[in-house]
């Protein structure tokens, strides 16, 4: 397979994307370099042996240099219904907020997992650089909270899950 030399113009990628439907994560770290957390969409399994997942963070981001740093992190993630959390995280009130953790609810024991979600909490495994984004794989440690139906995002705003029919395993 050739390597092509040509690019797909910035704005169709980013329309496409917008088509693809995700779950809302909020990935936080604590350690060393300082308490954060931010929004986040790419989010990924990566292998169940042993358990890992990846998430992608914006080079330029205050939490990339955070999680390199401390070596940790935590995804968790919204349940349905944590529209306002997802936007918190996302910087939707840094103007009014010196830390996006104000006021919401975390696990027990934990400063970063969200009593709301599910929390991986993960040690850093290996990190790479593409593009504009640091990648991130970590491996899971512990699993807080219990499973219920995600937020998702697409086309730029957040949805529910209705599913048509549940099949079993």
């Amino acid at each position: 397979m050739s390597k092509q030399s040509s690019q797909v113009d910035r704005d169709l990628f980013v329309s496409t994307m917008r088509g693809v439907a995700c779950t809302v994560t909020v990935v936080t770290t604590d350690g060393p370099a300082g308490r954060h957390g931010c929004t986040v969409s790419a989010f990924s399994s990566v292998s169940a042996d042993p358990p890992q997942v990846l998430v992608c963070l914006n080079s330029d981001s205050r939490i990339a240099p955070m999680v390199l740093e401390n070596g940790t992190f935590t995804v968790n993630i919204l349940p349905q219904g944590a529209d306002k959390i997802a936007a918190r995280f996302a910087g939707a009130d840094d103007a009014a907020l010196s830390d996006r953790f104000d006021g919401i609810d975390l696990a027990d024991g934990s400063s970063v997992a969200l009593a709301c979600a599910v929390a991986l909490d993960c040690s850093v495994a290996q990190t790479m650089t593409s593009g504009s984004h640091e990648i991130f794989v970590g491996q899971v440690a512990d699993i807080k909270g219990q499973s219920g139906m995600p937020l998702a995002y697409y086309d730029g705003a957040f949805h529910e899950i209705t599913p048509k029919v549940k099949q079993n395993d």
